[in-house]
């Protein structure tokens, strides 16, 4: 009994220092300066040929949209709106409760004044800061603010499907009509998109759609919003949409667009006041290899259900050049350059092979290539293999295990330098994702974003500099006013010498002088390219990889399954067909595409696979040394 009378007091106590802190902290943000919640505004987006290529206009007030869409969209998203303060606490009870029960996460709990904030002012990332900041901006709008208001810029701000945000632009889209014309099965319809904007929508999707619609309807009925009568007259099969299909210009630029806005979000000089005004924002944009990008993504997949993801930057400044977050955004809009972390395979050796040029070796350093058992402590083994069982048996150099993608080559040089000799250099040049220091490492078997990987790599295209990637080059108010603009900054990060070395060695990949017990791994292109690059690809089991570039163009490209469905090995031949094709005719606009030998940097011929002085035509490959360690 004492101890029943100790826990209630202990729960009385905690339950009463939470409330009196809440309580506060909603006194104190009533007094604070609020976040405007306003939609006046009209943003212009243009490339870096100033030309426009997307328009967001102005929303619309309450009262100009259908009372059948605000009643569906509070039937199921925030019932409890005009009665809460901002944050739904028997709901978030309720929730906690059914994800313990099932023991996996079956549903949220976030408000409307929650999604608004989110969907205005914050960016994709999932932390605890993130929660926090959201908690307190969901109560600075809450006091600051009347209801019809927090819903009136809520309806204006949320996605609604196929590049569609805010509901002005949703009903014009599938319904060629005003918001306030919405008819009941359409505005059900509509209402059934924010939750996932890609397996609701009714272009693409009318069985789902057809299903949400129905649960909006049940919601509708139990909170009086319609009558029974009316849910039983409902005919979501005789709805008629406007004529809008798949826009064959626009599948993959709305993923740049929404790079774009995210990275408006981040640009912390600005007030509110500024992003809710009219904004001229110039990108860094090439429209023509945007278009050059879907074409060849579609030509590529278009019988295949395999995803994609893709990055072209200049490696001078870090400007994204142009991006598909997907193979389609109509189908999907997730973002897998930004949001995804994947398996990088044998794209992680060109960095291993830094730190060993880094830390004694040389191009022409040589490892014996066989089958191996690697045995560690406590009796623990890792046998990696070569890709169809391959094996020199003999010592080969480093521009020849690169040449063929050598797996033993790799461990051997990974244990060699210490594990956590990579894990350290990945960090230094822009990795955030977690590596672990594991033999495996040297395979690509960790998984990393692809954005914050080209940034990595930019370090390499770039001859040793640092930079940071970016889709804004400056934004401008209405009067032309200058508002940003992007500074651009180069830290020397890397040995200029050895990042040159290490590019010429990554021409290896597809010179037929290393033709030999195995084929260089993309020698098939070699007859194709038009340009000197530096080449690496990387294969798991659920991905295939290219990273490619020189001194004009990085480019990389993913290609695989969102649910990590086994690839066929056939299938290699998509991202390097979308690599080449994009790249190349990027290219066709510069000139002098590859990097200055160093003064510190001589050339030496040898026998391309084994190093030896010993070597004809057909095998020699000019080794690159820092002068004095040849």
């Amino acid at each position: 009994m004492k101890i029943i009378k100790l826990l209630i007091k202990i729960i009385f106590s905690i339950s009463f220092i939470a409330f009196s802190m809440l309580i506060t902290l909603y006194l104190c943000t009533k007094f604070s300066r609020p976040i405007s919640i306003a939609n006046k505004y009209s943003y212009v987006y243009l490339d870096n040929n100033n030309d426009i290529i997307n328009e967001n206009v102005d929303s619309i007030n309450l009262g100009d949209i259908s009372p059948y869409l605000i009643n569906a969209i509070i039937s199921v998203e925030d019932k409890n709106f005009y009665k809460h303060h901002g944050f739904d606490y028997l709901r978030i009870i309720k929730t906690l409760y059914k994800n313990t029960i099932s023991k996996k996460i079956t549903g949220g709990a976030s408000t409307i004044s929650q999604q608004l904030v989110k969907n205005k002012y914050l960016d994709f990332e999932k932390t605890y800061k993130r929660k926090i900041k959201e908690a307190l901006l969901t109560i600075n709008i809450e006091t600051h603010y009347s209801k019809d208001e927090i819903l009136t810029s809520y309806l204006n701000t949320v996605n609604f499907g196929s590049g569609n945000y805010g509901i002005k632009n949703a009903a014009l889209y599938y319904f060629n009509k005003n918001a306030s014309d919405l008819t009941l099965e359409e505005s059900i319809i509509i209402a059934g998109i924010p939750k996932n904007p890609t397996n609701y929508n009714p272009l693409y999707n009318m069985d789902n759609a057809k299903k949400r619609a129905n649960l909006i309807a049940q919601l509708m009925y139990k909170n009086n919003y319609i009558s029974k009568s009316e849910l039983d007259n409902l005919d979501f099969d005789g709805v008629i949409f406007s004529d809008n299909v798949e826009n064959e210009a626009n599948t993959t630029l709305p993923y740049f667009i929404d790079a774009v806005n995210n990275e408006l979000k981040n640009i912390n000089i600005f007030p509110n006041s500024i992003l809710e005004s009219e904004l001229r924002i110039y990108t860094t944009l090439d429209s023509d290899s945007e278009k050059n990008l879907e074409k060849t993504i579609k030509k590529n997949l278009i019988d295949s259900k395999m995803e994609v993801a893709s990055i072209l930057v200049d490696p001078n400044n870090g400007e994204v050049l142009a991006l598909a977050g997907g193979k389609d955004y109509n189908y999907s809009q997730y973002n897998r350059v930004l949001s995804a972390k994947r398996q990088v395979g044998s794209t992680i050796k060109p960095l291993l092979y830094y730190c060993a040029l880094n830390n004694g070796m040389v191009s022409s350093s040589t490892f014996l290539s066989e089958y191996t058992n690697f045995t560690f402590a406590n009796n623990k083994t890792y046998s990696p293999k070569n890709f169809n069982d391959k094996y020199a048996n003999k010592e080969i150099t480093m521009a020849a295990a690169l040449s063929y993608s050598d797996n033993i080559y790799a461990v051997k040089t990974h244990l060699f330098l210490g594990e956590e000799t990579l894990v350290n250099y990945a960090k230094k040049i822009g990795i955030k994702s977690n590596l672990e220091p594991n033999p495996s490492l040297a395979l690509g078997t960790n998984e990393i974003n692809m954005y914050e990987y080209a940034n990595a790599y930019l370090t390499l295209a770039s001859g040793g500099f640092k930079n940071k990637l970016h889709f804004i080059k400056k934004i401008e108010d209405k009067d032309g006013n200058l508002l940003y603009e992007y500074k651009d900054y180069q830290e020397l990060i890397n040995n200029p010498n050895i990042v040159y070395i290490l590019n010429e060695l990554l021409t290896s990949t597809y010179n037929i002088n290393f033709k030999d017990y195995n084929n260089p791994t993309v020698l098939g292109m070699a007859s194709k390219l038009k340009n000197k690059y530096a080449i690496k690809t990387g294969t798991t089991d659920t991905d295939f990889w290219l990273v490619g570039y020189n001194k004009n163009a990085l480019m990389m490209v993913w290609n695989g399954y969102d649910n990590n469905k086994y690839i066929d090995v056939g299938d290699y031949q998509i991202s390097r067909n979308i690599w080449l094709d994009t790249i190349e005719s990027y290219e066709e606009k510069t000139t002098d595409n590859w990097y200055s030998k160093p003064d510190n940097v001589v050339a030496v011929p040898k026998n391309a696979i084994t190093g030896s002085d010993e070597f004809n035509k057909d095998n020699y490959y000019n080794f690159y040394y820092v002068n004095g360690t040849q």
